[in-house]
């Protein structure tokens, strides 16, 4: 046996040791694994190949980064693209992440987050194969999906293998929210999705690839490692924080509701200790909560910055219901004192909503029923394309 056989071979050992001492304590067969864990079906498709990776720090089985098991592997790894918050995690929202070599593997560190959304070329020169690897939220807006897009993009005109190892959803048990306009696409919406897509990005990816959602409408030479024993119908806690802001499963529920108020004069209490589990602004009439923002690492120039934010405890609510709670934008805009500064100029709330009509909806004062009907036809579509691309039983 050669060195780099046997290396393998130790490694692919390694990689399922860590993956049963994961699943220790719950029977083997019925235990939840993320693609990710099931190494003895990705890892010979990488033997011999040159592996770029498209991970940050949820790309993990059990305690161990994916970088290192598979470095411990044999496997080539040539290159590591790194999303928004970085390839450790810990980048501010919308900070520009800086190029850097990787300590273990000496493969240099290339952001996707910048100037820069996608590989070029030159990045996937010396690649045969991309695998991606990072927990996502289930929200059109986090942004970890539009790398996935951008990065099948760029397979697809490279002619290079996709492999994405899939992630259990922590908002999957529903479908809700405005489907995305053409002519509102941005890296905070790629696709004709709702808000609350009710896919895996395993799932997504499937679907891009089959409605020709990609650039000129390509395709990629795509493979999906799915999870074992998910159902869309299971609530996952997620046992690393998907960024820094999304601090527990609170947050995590909150965030496709509350996600909305980045785009007005209302804080969602980033530079707190409960980051998107709150909301508020020193415009807010109401005065039976209030924080204050200080910069801290991962918001270190948080809205409303060492001011008196008056508004709204979350903590306490009930993640039992499914859906967007349209509530909170209904009831920040009437107790706000100054309405016409609500809304930010650059039109940031009109990108995440992924259409003109909820601004005006809110402005001109209709109820969440009202609002709520005028999604209806296009989740209703929506869903029907959908349930192509599952690969786990559903909710409905």
């Amino acid at each position: 046996m050669s060195i780099k056989n046997y290396l393998f071979w130790c490694g692919s050992l390694l990689l399922m040791a860590c993956a049963a001492r994961q699943s220790a304590g719950v029977h083997q067969e019925r235990a939840l694994r993320t693609g990710a864990e099931q190494t003895e079906q990705y890892l010979p498709l990488l033997k011999d190949k040159r592996v770029a990776l498209v991970v940050n720090h949820t790309s993990r089985v059990g305690d161990t980064h994916l970088v290192d098991l598979l470095a411990a592997s044999g496997v080539s790894i040539r290159k590591i693209f790194a999303p928004e918050h970085g390839f450790r995690g810990m980048a501010d929202a919308g900070e520009h992440v800086r190029d850097t070599v990787d300590g273990t593997t000496g493969a240099p560190v290339i952001s996707l987050y910048g100037e820069k959304k996608k590989p070029t070329a030159e990045d996937l020169k010396d690649v045969d194969v991309v695998v991606f690897d990072m927990q996502d939220v289930g929200a059109r807006f986090y942004t970890y999906l539009s790398t996935l897009h951008y990065v099948m993009e760029a397979c697809a005109e490279h002619n290079k293998e996709l492999i994405v190892l899939d992630r259990p959803n922590p908002n999957g048990w529903y479908v809700d929210g405005p489907v995305l306009k053409p002519e509102l696409r941005s890296f905070v919406g790629v696709a004709p999705i709702p808000v609350v897509h009710g896919l895996t990005l395993g799932e997504y990816a499937r679907m891009a690839n089959g409605e020709k959602w990609l650039k000129g409408e390509l395709q990629c030479r795509l493979t999906v490692i799915p999870c074992l024993h998910y159902t869309h119908k299971m609530r996952y806690s997620l046992p690393v924080k998907p960024s820094p802001n999304l601090p527990n499963d609170v947050a995590v529920y909150l965030y496709p509701s509350l996600c909305f108020f980045e785009g007005t004069d209302i804080s969602v209490a980033r530079g707190t200790d409960f980051p998107f589990q709150a909301y508020g602004s020193p415009k807010i009439t109401l005065r039976n909560f209030s924080f204050i923002p200080r910069s801290v690492p991962g918001a270190r120039r948080p809205p409303h910055e060492n001011r008196v934010c008056f508004g709204f405890d979350l903590r306490r609510m009930s993640t039992s219901a499914p859906g967007i709670q349209l509530n909170y934008l209904l009831t920040a805009y009437r107790y706000h004192s100054d309405t016409a500064s609500f809304f930010l100029k650059n039109n940031f709330f009109d990108k995440l909503a992924g259409n003109t009509e909820l601004r005006r909806q809110i402005t001109g004062g209709k109820t969440e029923q009202e609002i709520r009907a005028s999604w209806q036809a296009d989740l209703a579509a929506y869903k029907e394309k959908r349930r192509k691309y599952l690969l786990y039983e559903d909710f409905e």
